[in-house]
């Protein structure tokens, strides 16, 4: 049989088996959804089909509840904003005054009292940045502040005003509708971006923009891509700029993280990447996904299950079942919120790096699953973290001082450090074996089968692991993966076991025909 008809082969037997998969798993799931309804936590009146919405998760049911105020608003502001622009044909300097007030009273709606805190620090890392900013220690004390700055806010919960003296304590009443701690994590990242740029501004910088032109196929089609718009020398570095930075209402609750040079070159001069068209189908595309989100909490009450305990005692396959949907339940929650901020961004005239580019049933190594989950805050952390670190040649170092951070920087919790340390365990050897099989090519057809159904057999070990890791960080953390490992290692869960292991298999070699598909399509 030959090598194109031994594909077409497998790929039919692939397709059908995850065909025949996902049939039982909705039909399973379903069965559970409704065997458990009366016992799960978090479920509300819902709307469609008469059916019940799972609304346990406190982050979708906000979002989701704040959904048409937040549109208005900020629908408003950023016509606002453009109409503003247009007729006074306004530019970098006079743009970042503008959205710096409807920033300034969006933040007072949402912090009240405590924008005076958030102020405060930004002044603060600002005259570090200036004093600082030609001297070599000036990176280092910048990683202080903003470490320090970031622990101690969590500490203390974002400050009472009364620890302040008894004159201030009225001010506690006056807190806004949002902890304003917790959007700050994002604008810690915002403020090292900006003490970075202005200080690398002063360096001789390695960019040739000349030899990038040719090899990007986004900047060669008359374009501009992310990195040529990071890499770029920006002139503004004045207060109103960084000040609208920081603030800025369309990303500043959930981003997607930019750096500092590219913000002010857009905000200088808008995106031109994408069209109004493409802008329209884009939010098109995510009133799509929003229903598919509507469809999935109305039939699949996955969360409801995690937050009630009750997959604990489950049989193994509908533990399986539970984790899975968990899983792809957080994937499309951050998908919606990231893509709904990013794309009131881009009608505003800022391109921000799009997180989640691809699928999280897509990804089989661990590797290109953070690059891919959320993608620009990798592009962040590869820029101020990993090459000034060393890049890759103290690679196997690096992730574990970046993984920390990202434990840290999301909250002070054991089972975050958990996850972290999980993830850089399960990222270690498959950083040696990637790099092992780089040097030792596969030359005869039997040596790249034989490298095929390893790769595919890695990968399930792999998205095992990656499973192992979310669910100790972010959902049952490190005491509810101890008690999952237990159950899922017994005797009589070793068949589910297998069952599942062969899925993933089975998912990794479909994942290998989508690349295959793609590279020869360009």
């Amino acid at each position: 049989m030959n090598s194109k008809l031994w594909k077409q082969s497998e790929l039919i037997f692939l397709t059908s088996y995850a065909f025949v998969f996902y049939l039982i798993f909705i039909q399973r799931s379903l069965r559970l959804s409704h065997g458990y309804v009366e016992r799960l936590r978090g479920l509300r009146t819902g709307w469609l089909a008469n059916q019940l919405n799972d609304l346990s998760d406190s982050q979708w049911r906000n979002f989701r509840g704040n959904l048409p105020v937040l549109t208005a608003v900020m629908g408003a502001f950023i016509i606002i904003a453009n109409v503003i622009r247009y007729c006074y044909g306004l530019k970098g300097k006079g743009m970042s005054v503008l959205w710096g007030l409807i920033s300034l009273i969006y933040l007072s709606y949402l912090h009240g009292a405590c924008i005076g805190f958030i102020l405060m620090i930004a002044v603060m890392n600002f005259s570090i940045v200036k004093i600082f900013a030609r001297s070599k220690y000036c990176i280092a004390i910048l990683w202080i502040f903003n470490l320090a700055t970031l622990i101690v806010n969590r500490v203390y919960e974002g400050y009472s005003f009364s620890s302040f003296g008894k004159h201030f304590a009225f001010l506690d009443n006056h807190r806004g509708t949002f902890r304003w701690h917790i959007c700050f994590n994002l604008v810690v990242l915002r403020m090292i971006s900006f003490g970075c740029d202005y200080h690398w501004s002063f360096e001789v910088r390695h960019f040739d923009k000349e030899k990038h032109m040719q090899r990007c196929h986004i900047c060669s089609s008359g374009q501009t891509c992310y990195l040529s718009l990071q890499e770029s020398h920006v002139d503004n570095y004045s207060f109103n700029m960084y000040l609208c930075y920081l603030i800025y209402a369309p990303l500043y609750i959930a981003g997607p993280i930019i750096s500092f040079n590219a913000f002010a070159k857009q905000l200088d001069a808008p995106q031109k990447n994408y069209s109004a068209g493409q802008i329209l189908s884009y939010g098109l595309r995510w009133v799509l996904s929003f229903f598919l989100m509507e469809a999935m909490t109305h039939f699949f009450y996955y969360n409801a299950f995690a937050i009630s305990g009750l997959w604990r005692h489950m049989a193994p396959f509908e533990i399986f079942i539970i984790v899975y949907g968990v899983l792809n339940f957080m994937w499309l929650k951050f998908f919606l919120i990231w893509r709904y901020f990013r794309f009131l961004s881009l009608i505003g005239g800022i391109e921000s790096p799009e997180n989640m580019p691809r699928c999280i049933n897509n990804c089989h190594d661990l590797e290109n699953f953070w690059k891919s989950w959320h993608a620009s805050f990798n592009k962040w952390l590869v820029r101020y973290m990993y090459i000034p670190l060393g890049g890759s040649q103290r690679k196997l170092l690096n992730v574990w001082v970046i993984f920390t951070f990202v434990a840290i920087w999301h909250d002070l919790e054991w089972k975050l450090l958990s996850w972290a340390w999980l993830t850089c365990i399960f990222l270690v050897p498959e950083i040696l074996i990637k790099s092992a099989s780089n040097i030792f090519q596969a030359r005869t057809a039997l040596g790249v089968f034989i490298n095929r159904e390893l790769r595919a057999i890695a990968g399930a070990i792999t998205i095992s692991c990656l499973m192992v890791a979310n669910l100790a960080g972010y959902v049952v953390g490190s005491s509810g993966i101890q008690l999952l490992i237990t159950q899922m290692l017994q005797k009589d869960a070793l068949p589910a076991l297998g069952v599942i292991f062969t899925s993933f298999y089975v998912a990794v070699k479909l994942m290998f025909h989508i690349r295959d598909f793609k590279q020869n399509s360009w």
